[in-house]
């Protein structure tokens, strides 16, 4: 699969920018409808969300298998050929989804688009792969920067299509994966050199082995469970936030799409241009305290609002967390091997898979006991408050971590023996 253009090509962050910018549009382009076709197919409210939940683990489940096979398949064979097998899959996937004509299919078609979407892994073992240690905070900065811009433009056109045909959206998305296909066989050059790949295994492919090795790489440790837990509550956000502000303030999807598009905004804006100037002002790894404390502060704040001009507040206010997933993201990258960059992004990509899969039944659950509560009162935000104390419990987690790091790093030349 390598096109000689792209073979004499440098790999260079500028390729797998536009990569994960078109890719995130194309998925983009599908969250504001896929509740609405899934409610196509069903009677009743209670109905829908049911079984938005099951297509939504289905994703999730299917995702947490492929991600670590998907990323040690690059390890293997290179990120880019990986990358067009994903493109090919995506696409197929947003076809036969458009032309679903019944739940099952749904179901059976999100399975196969989460074993498939592992793209976001890949792509950050490519910027590993081009990027000196001291380069991958600012540098996975910048990719987060493509994540929050194609969040704001994804999710806004595919309202507008959503508006002619619920069933646009999906053409629309694989077509752009199609297009991104295209980019990657004529343009996209390789980053992982064959003198740096080695031989896949299914052992390490294992999601449970994967992450247990995850956690025992040298200067990782804990750092998994940070991920985990502010994974959680990530998902968790991401599930309830429509339900949450529709019980809290009456929002619609209008006022949903804005508030949305504003979380896009501070990503791109913070990921793509105030990286850089954190990171000469703050380590990675004091960022990563920041960040988790920050978001800590911010899920409380989001259960806590009374008025919807507060989210914005709250979002606006949230810079240092937006910076936070970056920079653990360097430390870990930094800490794994030079051949080992997929497998790892792809165990830290089957663990947020899982805790996608777990998200789905916790986060609606606790929303349902708060429900019957009047519009307005502060018992109704009790998922948010969950996530703070997930949020919490990552930023403590991951100041131990650091402190024990550092002592054992700062205690290393003591014990080295010195040469005569």
């Amino acid at each position: 699969m390598s096109a000689p253009a792209a073979r004499g090509r440098e790999a260079a962050m500028p390729f797998i920018m536009l990569t994960v910018l078109i890719d995130m549009i194309a998925i983009g382009l599908i969250i504001p409808v896929l509740p609405h076709l899934v409610g196509s197919f069903t009677s009743s409210a209670t109905e829908k969300t049911m079984w938005f939940g099951v297509v939504a683990f289905s994703f999730g489940i299917a995702n947490f298998f492929g991600s670590p096979i998907i990323g040690g398949l690059s390890d293997r064979y290179g990120r880019r050929p990986v990358l067009l097998v994903g493109f090919c899959g995506l696409a197929l996937s947003f076809f036969v989804t458009a032309m679903a004509t019944a739940l099952w299919m749904l179901i059976v078609v999100r399975l196969f688009s989460g074993a498939m979407q592992s793209n976001a892994a890949v792509a950050n073992a490519y910027v590993a792969d081009i990027s000196t240690p001291d380069q991958r905070a600012k540098r996975f900065g910048m990719l987060g920067a493509m994540f929050g811009l194609g969040f704001i433009l994804g999710p806004a056109v595919g309202g507008v299509l959503g508006g002619i045909d619920l069933h646009l959206p999906f053409y629309a998305a694989g077509v752009l994966a199609l297009a991104n296909w295209l980019y990657g066989y004529f343009v996209l050059p390789e980053s992982l050199p064959p003198e740096r790949r080695r031989r896949f295994e299914w052992k390490r492919a294992n999601p449970v082995s994967s992450l247990s090795g995850l956690a025992q790489i040298q200067g990782i440790g804990l750092l998994v469970a940070v991920v985990g837990l502010a994974g959680l509550a990530q998902f968790t956000l991401h599930m309830t936030w429509v339900l949450y502000t529709d019980l809290k303030f009456g929002w619609g999807p209008r006022e949903t799409g804005w508030s949305l598009f504003a979380v896009g905004v501070m990503s791109a804006l913070v990921q793509g241009v105030l990286m850089g100037p954190l990171l000469r002002r703050f380590s990675p790894r004091r960022l990563a305290v920041l960040g988790l404390l920050s978001s800590t502060l911010a899920f409380a704040a989001w259960g806590a609002a009374t008025e919807g001009w507060m989210m914005y507040a709250v979002i606006f206010a949230n810079l240092l967390g937006f910076a936070g997933t970056a920079a653990i993201q360097s430390i870990i990258s930094n800490a794994a091997g030079q051949s080992t960059q997929g497998q790892t992004m792809g165990a830290v990509a089957g663990l947020n898979s899982l805790m996608a899969v777990i998200a789905p039944i916790v986060g609606p659950a606790l929303l349902s006991v708060v429900s019957h509560l009047p519009r307005g009162d502060w018992r109704i935000g009790a998922p948010y408050y969950f996530c703070a104390v997930l949020q919490g419990l990552a930023t403590l987690l991951a100041v131990r971590h650091f402190s024990t790091h550092q002592a054992a790093s700062a205690a290393q030349p003591a014990t080295t023996p010195t040469a005569p």
